[in-house]
C-alpha cells in the first residue's frame, strides 16, 4: 500500500506540529478578528493558516524546497483572490481592505509554520496582532484630527442649483469664475434634480484647495441671476 510505503512517524509527527501550530497562530489572529465582528473571523483565518501550512508542508515533503517555494508563490496569489472578496466598495467609500491584509498574513503565517518555521510565525502573529489592536488607538487619534483642505489630497466639486433654462448659461458662469480663480475643471455635469431646477457640478482638476477661496466662488455664484444654491464640497481620496 501507498500509505504504509511513504509512511514516516518523524515526517508525520513534524506536519502534526506545523498544522498544529498553524492552527493555533491563525486562531489567534482569527479571534481578534471575530471580537470585532470582522467579515472574515475566527474560523476563516484558521482554515487560511491551516491550509497554507498544509500546502506548503506538502510541497516539502514532496519535492523539498524548490516545490515549497512555487507553491508559496500559488498561495499569495491565491490568497489575494480570497482577499478581493472581502473588500466592498460603497459610493466613495471602500471598507474590507483590513480584513483582506490580514487574511493576507494569515496565509504568510501558514506557509511559516508548514516550512517548519515556527519561532517566525509565531513572531509575525504577535506583529499581526499588534497591527489590529495596538495600532488602533493611532488610528482613531489620527480619524480626529481636523481635515486641512490646504494640504488634503481629495476630488472637489462645486455645485450650483438654476433654473432648468439657465442651466446653460450656468455651465459657462461657473467654469469662468472658477477659471479665473485658478481652479480648472475637469469635467462638468449637469443633473437634474427636480422638474424646475438643475444641479451643474464642476470637478475641479486641483488636488488641494484654499478653502476661503471656494467659499468665496461660491457666494458670488449664489448671487448671479437664476442660481438658487452653491456650494463646494470634498470626496477623500480612497
Amino acid at each position: 500500500m501507498r500509505f504504509i510505503e511513504t509512511l514516516n512517524l518523524a515526517a508525520f509527527l513534524n506536519s502534526a506540529l506545523c498544522l498544529a501550530v498553524a492552527f493555533a497562530l491563525g486562531t489567534a489572529i482569527g479571534a481578534e478578528r471575530q471580537y470585532r465582528q470582522r467579515s472574515a473571523g475566527l474560523r476563516t483565518n484558521v482554515l487560511v493558516a491551516l491550509g497554507a501550512a498544509a500546502f506548503v508542508d506538502l510541497a516539502l515533503r514532496l519535492t523539498g524546497a524548490d516545490g515549497a517555494v512555487r507553491v508559496i508563490a500559488y498561495v499569495v496569489s491565491g490568497i489575494g483572490f480570497l482577499g478581493a472578496g472581502a473588500i466592498m466598495k460603497e459610493g466613495l467609500n471602500v471598507r474590507g481592505l483590513n480584513t483582506a491584509a490580514t487574511l493576507w498574513c494569515s496565509a504568510a503565517v501558514g506557509a511559516c509554520a508548514g516550512a517548519g518555521l515556527l519561532a517566525e510565525a509565531g513572531l509575525l502573529t504577535i506583529f499581526v496582532l499588534a497591527g489590529n489592536t495596538l495600532l488602533r488607538p493611532m488610528v482613531e487619534a489620527i480619524n480626529r484630527i481636523p481635515i486641512d483642505e490646504r494640504h488634503a489630497e481629495a476630488t472637489y466639486e462645486v455645485r450650483i442649483t438654476v433654473n432648468r433654462q439657465a442651466a446653460s448659461d450656468a455651465r459657462e458662469l461657473l467654469v469662468e469664475h472658477l477659471e479665473r480663480a485658478h481652479y480648472p475643471v475637469a469635467a462638468v455635469e449637469t443633473k437634474a434634480e427636480m422638474e424646475e431646477t438643475v444641479d451643474v457640478v464642476a470637478t475641479l482638476v486641483a488636488a488641494s484647495v484654499v478653502p476661503e477661496e471656494l467659499d468665496a466662488i461660491a457666494a458670488h455664484l449664489e448671487k448671479q441671476h437664476g442660481v438658487t444654491n452653491a456650494a463646494w464640497e470634498m470626496h477623500a481620496k480612497a
